[in-house]
């Protein structure tokens, strides 16, 4: 036995050696180099490929099976005078022997000058396309069938040998460098272009299970926009074919950019981690990640599932507080100048994720801006639709901050509205200028006839808002609980809610715009319910505005169309009002108007009202919106000793009014009036006509005592007086019947 041992080990020698032999024999007397232009056609008729080839083949055979080849390119048949790939030198070696042992060894792999063209025509076709398939490759003829057969089921693939050969084979290489690579990309029918320059890749040795360092840096760069980027990557890789798992540990990216979006500024960015790849699972994870970009700090967690179907993303993300206004200035976007130049410089955000590849949502949302926290839910649901979901609490938000700062000609509108307020706010009828003739009534347009909203927006817009504030303050006003509800979805826009407390009393306003015809459409409802009128007027240099009151307040209007001028024109609807616990401040028109009566009945005050104020014992009215026209028929105002009825229109196309106004005097209506602030009878219920016409801005001035019904009054008062004397003369000596005659024929 050990004599038969020996002599098959002697035999298995002898036939090592000659197959050394051989393989040294093949090399040396054996050239690939004859025989390139059968290998050119082999690519072609086998690979559909242009191989073209200007430097020598080396070759060996035994102990390793190596090859090596310079100055090569590659072609599409189609294209061969368009190289897709050009490479200056290739060199690898197998171990032959554990090839049989289905294992691959393999020395340093060396790449030299490489570089990818590649091309997508006008057509939209790549240049790589159909590379890799015979030249004469078509789908196999398909048997046919006779009418009323029926077609054989197709054949399952069959698992072959070779199948599990390739499974199986274990992959063992020494080293892998990849020198000054490049890769292009142009698309001819945008003309844009992306470019990978400069790639250099190192790793250690490559074997399953086996920690793999490795190294790539590169440089990039696009021309729509014009941008550069330098990246460095390193990490330690880890895989195992079996399990199809695959982790890069210790995984770091950094670099810097800058080009056309960055103005001449440098964005410098990292990002780092522990990244899997369970291509058994379908799952991908990057966890411990880190995020750098300037001055922007972010930490988080990744996973991805499903990878061979929809992709589901979930995972967390936090931000660290960072300024975002000196961010974006430092990659060329600065923010538009705000009334307050200390907003924006405060952002903080943590949040869960999910997302698919056409959605995203931050959920669980804990984020802060300047000093505002906000808690909720933020949602892209459709990228292309950029359908936007939101639903968010917040503690305050002061909106002024983040508004444009206001201009000289903004303050000094202001001014002049205020003062309009003032004239306007007062309801006390100062008659001026009674001889001179009334103002005319404006006939000047005094709206913009330039669009207010961009429609083409709106229409797109996908929407469903929900914000809740414990104070929200807009246009310097303190609104608490605030709510808003909106919705948004094919040119439809929804104001479901927007209440609010204010100043004590409450708001509750409810809108609609229809941007979905050519004309948008408006609607709007709106209640106030006790909010203080004197909040909303301000006097300029005066500590005290011109009234003061509870309002309430119900609107219903609509109007149409995308300017100023139009919606005016447009508005349509009604509204009423009520003021309550109404106050003239710092004006005693009660004394002042005891006073005045006083000296026409010739007597002295003996207990004249003492009262700092005036106040309103009723002011309330209608309108009518018709066109832009206000018909407010119902004007009703009392104070003590006064009472005012007002019937008018109301011009808001021009801001003009024409209004008829009757003021009864009624004198000391106190539970012990004055004797001297007593009306004479006659003029008990008498209304005094006043006629106010002319622009809005200019209030009470715009008011005449109005002759014509002076001339009714007077031929009133002058009835009365003939009755008094017709009374006088006849006294009982008629019937009541006659009497009554007598007096109506006189009055007529």
């Amino acid at each position: 036995m050990k004599t038969l041992g020996k002599i098959l080990g002697l035999i298995v020698l002898g036939l090592l050696l000659v197959v050394v032999a051989l393989g040294f024999a093949l090399t040396q007397l054996f050239d690939p180099n004859d025989y390139k232009d059968e290998i050119r056609q082999l690519a072609r008729d086998k690979a559909n490929l242009e191989l073209t080839l200007n430097g020598d083949i080396g070759w060996s055979l035994f102990p390793w099976l190596g090859l090596q080849l310079q100055q090569t390119s590659v072609a599409s048949t189609r294209t061969p005078d368009q190289p897709l790939a050009d490479l200056e030198m290739i060199g690898l070696s197998v171990r032959v022997l554990p090839l049989l042992r289905r294992e691959i060894q393999m020395s340093d792999i060396r790449v030299d000058g490489l570089e990818l063209h590649l091309r997508r025509d006008k057509q939209g076709r790549g240049n790589w396309e159909g590379l890799g398939r015979p030249a004469q490759a078509g789908k196999p003829e398909q048997p046919k069938v006779a009418a009323g057969e029926t077609a054989p089921p197709a054949e399952a693939p069959v698992e072959t040998p070779a199948d599990n050969t390739a499974r199986a084979l274990r992959l063992d290489i020494d080293s892998l460098t990849l020198n000054n690579a490049r890769v292009d990309y142009l698309d001819e029918r945008s003309g844009q272009k992306f470019s990978a320059e400069s790639i250099q890749l190192s790793s250690g040795a490559i074997r399953p299970d086996s920690d793999i360092p490795l190294k790539l840096t590169a440089f990039f760069g696009s021309n729509q926009p014009v941008l550069r980027a330098r990246t460095d990557l390193e990490g330690v890789l880890r895989f195992d074919p079996a399990l199809q798992r695959f982790q890069l540990n210790n995984a770091r990216l950094s670099g810097e950019a800058s080009g056309e979006p960055l103005k001449g500024k440098t964005l410098n960015f990292a990002a780092q981690g522990e990244l899997l790849a369970d291509l058994a699972a379908q799952v991908a994870e990057w966890n411990g990640l880190k995020l750098s970009a300037n001055q922007l700090r972010a930490i988080g967690e990744l996973k991805v599932r499903e990878l061979d179907k929809e992709p589901q993303l979930s995972g967390g993300l936090s931000i660290a507080p960072f300024n975002p206004r000196e961010f974006l200035a430092g990659i060329g976007q600065e923010l538009p100048a705000t009334a307050d130049p200390a907003s924006l410089t405060r952002f903080e955000l943590s949040s869960q994720l999910s997302g698919t590849p056409s959605a995203v949502a931050f959920d669980k949302l804990d984020l802060k801006l300047d000093d505002s926290r906000f808690t909720g839910s933020i949602a892209v649901a459709d990228f292309a639709r950029q359908a936007l979901r939101l639903q968010l609490k917040g503690d305050k938000l002061d909106l002024d901050r983040y508004l444009a700062p206001k201009s000289d000609k903004d303050t000094k509108e202001a001014a002049g509205a205020a003062r309009q307020a003032e004239v306007k706010g007062a309801v006390a009828v100062a008659v001026q200028n009674s001889d001179t003739p009334l103002p005319e009534a404006p006939t000047q347009q005094a709206w913009s006839e330039e669009a207010v909203l961009p429609v083409d927006t709106l229409r797109k817009l996908d929407l469903q808002a929900s914000l809740d504030l414990g104070q929200l303050t807009l246009d310097q006003l303190p609104i608490g609980n605030a709510h808003l509800q909106a919705s948004a979805r094919d040119g439809l826009l929804t104001l479901k809610s927007l209440r609010g407390e204010l100043f004590g009393g409450s708001f509750d306003v409810q809108a609609r715009l229809d941007a979905r015809p050519s004309t948008p459409q408006l609607s709007v409802l709106k209640r106030l319910s006790r909010i203080p009128v004197e909040k909303f007027i301000k006097t300029e240099g005066k500590e005290e505005p011109p009234i003061k009151g509870l309002l309430d307040l119900n609107a219903d209007l609509e109007t149409r169309g995308n300017s100023q001028k139009a919606w005016v024109e447009g508005l349509n609807g009604t509204a009423s009002f009520v003021l309550h616990d109404g106050v003239l401040p710092d004006a005693n028109l009660e004394q002042q108007l005891c006073l005045a009566i006083a000296t026409l009945n010739r007597k002295g005050l003996n207990n004249p009202p003492n009262a700092k104020d005036t106040p309103f014992e009723e002011l309330k009215g209608s309108l009518r919106f018709t066109n832009g026209v206000a018909s407010n028929p119902d004007l009703k105002a009392r104070i003590p000793g006064l009472t005012v009825n007002g019937n008018g229109d109301l011009d808001l196309r021009v801001l003009g009014m024409d209004y008829r106004i009757g003021v009864i005097i009624e004198g000391d209506k106190r539970a012990m009036p004055d004797a001297a602030c007593q009306v004479n009878e006659r003029y008990v219920g008498l209304e005094w006509p006043v006629r106010c016409r002319g622009p809005l801005e200019l209030g009470a001035k715009a008011c005449r005592l109005d002759r014509d019904g002076l001339r009714q009054v007077a031929a009133k008062l002058a009835g009365e007086k003939l009755n008094e004397k017709l009374e006088e003369k006849l006294g009982d000596k008629v019937s009541p019947e006659l009497k009554d005659a007598l007096k109506g024929l006189f009055n007529r």
